[in-house]
């Protein structure tokens, strides 16, 4: 499978026929469809999957869906006219009704298997048969891929319905996971962080589906009521949703010989991923092998920058699974994700997650993936030692990188040329004992302050600084003189101005981030049909570098008020569905 050869002056899209003739459907024409499974795609009840690498589903539209926002950044980047996102048959195709797709789009789509690893342990128990072979995109189906600018994407609607996979679940997400997903996703992407990119989001003006979830002002770790929501589909997009732990679930077939095309499959996938994803810097004629050691190379390093990123930025994805780690290396899945406000390097959103998914061990957690990754591969070696070999050396090599690479954001973050440990390791410990806020503490920073006095913006000033206030200042004060040498030397040494540098540091040291209290009053107001603050967000959130408006600033440029402190669903919760 290779991608066409690109069209001079590529016409803008200004209808859904003129994206039909872009429709170009790779995995299914390539890889091989569950034998079991109907050719119409009405299969959406819970059962297993043996072989094959996808199930054709038709998606279950929603009822009445109105229009609640598009990406219009990334509508410009695929060169799709904005009034399509309100177009009927846009509409219609992308809140899951496929019926009237015009040719050669395809009236059916697919969900895929994948296995469960959490931390690098292998589980089977949440497959609702304990086999592994129930477990996958239980409400996620993919509806087209398309070839636009000589770049393949595939587009996967979030909440379109049942699928084989679902074990028993609705098959529906709500919009207020939904305006979440979407918003965070453009944020990300605005922020330089790889990840999935949001395209449309409909709600359904009828349909409601029940979910757990906290009443207002509750304090408790898990949802305390049952409240009925209305059922959303958004349609994300990424050039494959491939996961390690769909990977895994060939390599576990593969390993134990489950059926007779088991290690065929396995190949299948992994040639597949690399074409889709690797084939700019994995040459199509190397054999199977090298090609194999290649892909382990090259995922460990977007991997590594990736979570790197995620630190700079403050996000911790919360529930860090294989089956929640792209191949691809960007980000995929928000689920229970969050952003670091109050700094703690034990930072977790998911009430669920537990420490092993916390903040600062995101690294950790990303090699525990990697190594399932790497796992999942070695049957394709196993008449080859030497490539196990080299595999071997790039798996116990990942810490390594992983360290270089934190390190290096470290030091882009305090505007240094290199990582200096023993001054880290003070301003760690100052900002969790001040506390402060971890993107307007850097973004002060980047000010390069002569004191400390800009500095206390971001500080909450808890318990710790309370009691010795000037103890605290005066290591403050301290460490800033410590840092304020280490730039004036680096800034000698390669001739840049403080104006310069100041510049340098607010391009890795975002202005504006995701805050959950001020994400919350949008889809409680969309929720009522009022989706003008949900706009309003993406437009901040879009430009998350940039000084935005004095009155942008007083409402986003801001500490948590305490009165939002521990809120369920606010500061935490147990689950985002």
């Amino acid at each position: 499978m290779k991608n066409p050869l690109p069209q001079e002056n590529s016409p803008t899209v200004a209808t859904l026929d003129d994206l039909a003739t872009l429709a170009n459907y790779s995995l299914m024409d390539t890889l091989n469809a569950d034998p079991d499974a109907k050719a119409n795609g009405i299969d959406h009840s819970p059962r297993q999957v043996f072989t094959g690498h996808y199930v054709p589903v038709r998606p279950t539209p929603i009822e009445a869906p109105e229009y609640v926002a598009h990406s219009k950044n990334f509508f410009h980047e695929l060169g799709f006219a904005d009034c399509m996102a309100q177009s009927d048959d846009f509409v219609r195709m992308f809140s899951g009704d496929l019926s009237q797709v015009p040719a050669p789009m395809r009236k059916v789509g697919w969900a895929s298997g994948y296995a469960l690893s959490i931390y690098g342990t292998e589980y089977y128990h949440q497959c609702p048969f304990q086999t592994g072979n129930g477990y996958g995109d239980g409400r996620a189906v993919s509806v087209l891929e398309a070839v636009i600018n000589n770049k393949r994407w595939e587009m996967q609607l979030k909440g379109g319905g049942r699928t084989p996979y679902c074990r028993g679940a609705d098959g529906r997400a709500v919009l207020r996971s939904s305006i979440r997903e979407f918003l965070a996703q453009d944020h990300m992407h605005a922020l330089g962080v790889p990840t999935t990119r949001s395209l449309s989001l409909y709600v359904s003006k009828t349909e409601k589906v029940q979910r757990p979830w906290y009443s207002e002002g509750s304090r408790s770790q898990d949802p305390d009521r049952m409240v009925s929501e209305a059922a959303a589909i958004s349609t994300r997009v990424a050039p494959s949703f491939i996961r390690v732990g769909q990977l895994e679930l060939f390599g576990r077939r593969a390993r134990k010989q489950e059926h007779p095309k088991a290690i065929e499959e396995l190949e299948k996938i992994v040639l597949h991923l690399i074409d889709r994803e690797y084939s700019d810097v994995i040459d199509d004629k190397l054999t199977v092998a090298e090609k194999v050691v290649l892909l382990a190379g090259e995922f460990r390093s977007r991997l590594t920058s990736l979570v790197a990123n995620w630190i700079r930025v403050g996000y911790c994805q919360g529930n860090f699974n294989g089956d929640n780690c792209a191949a691809g290396g960007f980000t995929l899945d928000y689920g229970p994700f969050g952003f670091c406000e109050e700094f703690n390097p034990q930072y977790q959103p998911w009430t669920g997650g537990g420490r092993h998914f916390s903040f600062l061990n995101q690294p950790e957690a990303a090699e525990r993936n990697f190594h399932m990754l790497c796992l999942a591969l070695v049957p394709l070696l196993m008449s080859n030692e030497a490539a196990q070999q080299q595999l071997s050396a790039i798996r116990n090599g990942f810490a390594g990188v992983m360290q270089t690479k934190v390190e290096a954001m470290w030091a882009a973050k305090l505007g240094l040329d290199s990582f200096h440990p023993a001054l880290f390791s003070e301003l760690a410990a100052l900002m969790v004992q001040t506390p402060v806020d971890y993107t307007i503490f850097f973004r002060e920073l980047s000010n390069l302050p002569d004191d400390i006095g800009s500095l206390q913006k971001s500080f909450y000033k808890g318990a710790v600084y309370e009691a010795d206030p000037e103890g605290l200042d005066q290591r403050w004060s301290e460490w800033l003189s410590q840092w304020q040498l280490l730039i004036s030397s680096a800034n000698t040494a390669r001739g840049c101005s403080p104006e310069e540098l100041s510049e340098q540091m607010k391009r890795v040291n975002p202005k504006y981030s995701w805050r959950e209290w001020l994400v919350v009053p949008a889809y409680q107001q969309a929720a009522a049909g009022n989706y003008a603050l949900v706009r309003e967000l993406q437009d901040v959130l879009t430009q998350p570098y940039e000084e935005q408006s004095k009155e942008i600033e007083e409402k986003y440029y801001r500490l948590k008020p305490t009165e939002f402190c521990e809120l369920g669903g606010l500061s935490h919760y147990s689950c985002s569905s």
